[in-house]
């Protein structure tokens, strides 16, 4: 009986991981062609740094961030699921990949201009670190 019931269990969460990893999509698909691409037709958006041009990147980056978010969370219930526990290894590493795969959106958004990719990427590399030396 334990046993069916880790594997509803794992199901589920399996479930849980698709669902995040659709949810992002939807969100970042949706979001661009019904939100984002409206709102930055206006012509009355906070110019920053001398334009509407860093406002318009902001807001994509930061929109986006939250899919990557959830996929990272995503990651870790499909780990959790295939082993039954996640080692704090794999969850480091999937936090890692976060903020790696953030810094990125961030500096390639905004050309570098908005420093978050700093701190995205200082994350990510103490996450690997600590990953790599088996805390």
């Amino acid at each position: 009986m334990a046993v069916s019931a880790l594997s509803m269990d794992n199901e589920m969460l399996y479930i849980g991981s698709i669902l995040l990893v659709l949810i992002g999509f939807v969100h970042s698909i949706l979001g661009e062609k019904y939100i984002l691409i409206r709102l930055f037709r206006r012509d009355n958006l906070p110019q920053l740094l001398g334009s509407d041009w860093f406002t318009k990147r902001v807001l994509r980056f930061a929109w986006h961030l939250t899919t990557i978010a959830w996929w990272g969370f995503a990651g870790i219930l499909y780990v959790y699921a295939g082993s039954g526990a996640t080692t704090e290894t794999e969850v480091l590493f999937i936090t890692g990949l976060v903020f790696l795969v953030s810094g990125l959106l961030s500096a390639s958004f905004t050309k570098g201009k908005h420093l978050s990719w700093l701190v995205f990427w200082l994350i990510a590399g103490i996450c690997f670190y600590v990953a790599a030396s088996g805390q």
